[in-house]
């Protein structure tokens, strides 16, 4: 049992050991608030997809316009130039705003916040509800079940490396 240490809760090691007195409602609701930042940061990075994808569309109308201008299509050309080209997303913003707006805000509202509640409720640990629910699965002994990483001995390369 490499790495568990007794009077831990069943926590897979120190840094993930439930608190004295934090209760199973108090490890559960910090475990969906972490799940939900997790939820938030997916949506931060689809935001992000979204801003580059805009970006390399709206360059390539740049092209279109060169495009439907050599065909003779001044007029088309003309709209896709002077209407779309360069065109906010959102009234007043690119999506580089929407993404400065998002991080700034909301992102960095959720973040604050779910680390208070850690702070207050749980000494600042993260994962406890994972933590523990990693302990209860796993089967002490078998290989690919250990609790914690193997830490590097001397003369032998570290995991991963």
């Amino acid at each position: 049992m490499s790495g568990v240490m007794a009077g831990q809760d069943g926590a897979v090691d120190e840094e993930h050991a439930r608190p004295a007195g934090v209760d199973d409602a108090t490890v559960e609701a910090l475990g969906k608030l972490s799940e939900a930042l997790e939820t938030i940061h997916r949506v931060r990075g689809h935001l992000y997809s979204a801003h580059q994808l805009v970006g390399g569309a709206d360059l390539t109308l740049d092209r279109v316009v060169e495009l439907l201008r050599a065909a003779g299509h001044d007029e088309v050309a003309d709209r896709v130039a002077h209407e779309l080209l360069g065109r906010n997303v959102l009234p007043g913003r690119w999506t580089f705003q929407i993404v400065e707006e998002f991080d700034d805000g909301y992102y960095a509202t959720f973040q604050e916040i779910e680390r208070y509640a850690r702070e207050k409720l749980a000494g600042g640990r993260r994962h406890l509800y994972e933590a523990e629910m990693k302990q209860r699965r796993r089967t002490p002994g078998m290989p690919g079940h250990e609790a914690t990483p193997e830490p590097a001995r001397p003369g032998r390369r570290g995991r991963g490396a």
